[in-house]
């Protein structure tokens, strides 16, 4: 089973993940993964698209980096686990780029599409998309000890992340739970791990 988590930033999705991954790791075999990055190469990808220092990388080599990225990561990662019959669970998937670089960077979700079509024939069985104010997210990650790239984003492109994701879910209702993340993680982690029981 294929399984992503989504929000923007502040949601709580590291921790949630690992919550998850505690509870079924004794029962199942189960992986945790992120995007971008998970393997050497696509971590090399992952820091020129998030470190501070490149402050030339435009929208669309943004995207092509994440496309790029993604699928080196579903060949190296994600689907040699999904054939050895793994769950996997997966920080960011397709839906980030739609909402980052289709919505807030107007790319449009048609480019992000076709340069991510091999991520379009092997999308998740199911997405977690944690729905939270950007002006809440961004608050909770204050104290980080590292800012990247798109955390150093206006509030108002965060905003329109939010709006890109809640368009995203439009299109794929079946694929995509919605969690409110207003709630305590204990109370989510809890949401998420009866319907994860539930698909499996």
């Amino acid at each position: 089973m294929f399984i992503t988590f989504e929000g923007g930033d502040g949601t709580g999705k590291t921790t949630l993940i690992e919550n998850i991954y505690n509870h079924f790791k004794t029962t199942h075999d189960i992986i945790k993964t992120r995007e971008p990055g998970g393997s050497m190469i696509t971590e090399a990808i992952r820091d020129i698209i998030l470190n501070p220092k490149y402050t030339g990388v435009t929208p669309y080599t943004e995207a092509l980096l994440l496309a790029a990225s993604r699928a080196q990561h579903l060949d190296e990662v994600i689907l040699p686990n999904l054939k050895a019959n793994k769950i996997v669970l997966c920080d960011r998937f397709l839906d980030s780029s739609l909402a980052y670089q289709g919505y807030a960077r107007e790319l449009g979700y048609d480019f992000i599409l076709k340069i991510n079509h091999y991520a379009t024939i092997n999308l998740p069985d199911l997405t977690f998309y944690i729905d939270l104010d950007p002006s809440v997210g961004i608050n909770r990650i204050k104290g980080r000890d590292k800012y990247d790239r798109l955390d150093r984003e206006s509030n108002t492109f965060h905003q329109k992340v939010r709006e890109g994701y809640l368009e995203v879910v439009k299109q794929y209702p079946e694929r995509i739970v919605v969690i409110d993340g207003n709630q305590s993680l204990e109370a989510i982690t809890n949401q998420m791990i009866e319907i994860i029981k539930d698909r499996l």
